[in-house]
């Protein structure tokens, strides 16, 4: 990776940064960034998502699961990011999810935004707070702990 980072992050980046891949990739550009800090993140949220067919047929709204799935990748970015590495040779699994709150809706059309923070580092582990935003209003938020692995 460059030493000199150049923002807005695009999905060519993230590529590189994450081994998430469609349709599992749920984060489209990082905005802003603070290394070992906080990262800004978002996923545009496309009404063709594989998981509005059955999620709900006529009222499609995006899995809270899969929001809080973005927000451990934007989690991996921010450390990848400080790191200035790449994912090549690296798994993250999700290891644990504290204080989950869902207070809107994501649906098609949203522009959801991710932001993360680090708490902190033990070993191979991180500790992310995170908050999704909609239009500004909290959609869902959780702490979130993430495992580093050699793949």
């Amino acid at each position: 990776m460059s030493s000199t980072l150049q923002l807005p992050i695009d999905t060519n980046t993230i590529q590189t940064l994450l081994p998430h891949r469609y349709p599992f990739l749920l984060v489209d550009r990082v905005v802003e960034f603070e290394a070992h800090k906080r990262v800004l993140a978002y996923k545009n949220v496309s009404c063709n998502e594989p998981f509005f067919n059955g999620h709900f047929p006529g009222r499609p709204v995006m899995p809270g699961v899969l929001v809080v799935e973005a927000l451990a990748q934007a989690g991996g970015l921010l450390t990848q990011l400080s790191q200035q590495s790449t994912s090549e040779g690296k798994l993250f699994y999700l290891v644990k999810i504290d204080g989950a709150k869902f207070s809107r809706m994501v649906v098609p059309g949203d522009r959801l935004e991710l932001e993360v923070t680090l708490k902190r580092v033990i070993r191979n582990m991180a500790m992310y707070s995170g908050v999704a935003r909609v239009d500004g209003e909290q959609a869902a938020c959780a702490d979130i702990l993430c495992a580093e692995v050699q793949a």
